[in-house]
Parts: C-alpha cells; structure tokens; sequence
C-alpha cells in the first residue's frame, strides 16, 4: 500500500487521483471514474468530488492501494 501526503484537512478524488499518478488531468479523472472501480474505505465511487480525508484507503483498479495520509 502506498502513502499518498497531503497539506489540508481533504482532497477531492478527482485531485487524490492525479496525486497517485493514476491520471495525468482531471478530464482523464471524469472518464476514468466511469470506468473503472473504485473503493473508498471498502465502499463502490465515482464521484469526483467525493472528500477523502488522512486514514482513507482508496483502492483503484489497476493502479494500485493507497492510503491518505496528513504530511
């Protein structure tokens, strides 16, 4: 499980989702949200700007599990 580190109370999923170098802009982070899976604490999303907060475990297919961490 990788560490992603981040300054402010939350990110958004669609920033986290660059952060991890799972997409390169956040246009790519629309549609890749539609098709691929994604669990936020074990549970299905696509929402974009869906807040994750430090102690989250997002897990995307294909690109990997990740942990949001305060740095």
């Amino acid at each position: 499980m990788k560490s992603i580190s981040i300054t402010t109370d939350y990110i958004t999923l669609g920033q986290f989702l660059k952060l991890a170098n799972c997409v390169s802009t956040g246009g790519h982070a629309k549609i890749f949200l539609q098709e691929t899976t994604i669990r936020v604490n074990q549970e299905m999303e696509n929402r974009r700007g869906k807040k994750l907060v430090p102690g989250d475990i997002v897990q995307v297919d294909g690109c990997g599990t990740f942990q949001v961490v305060r740095s």
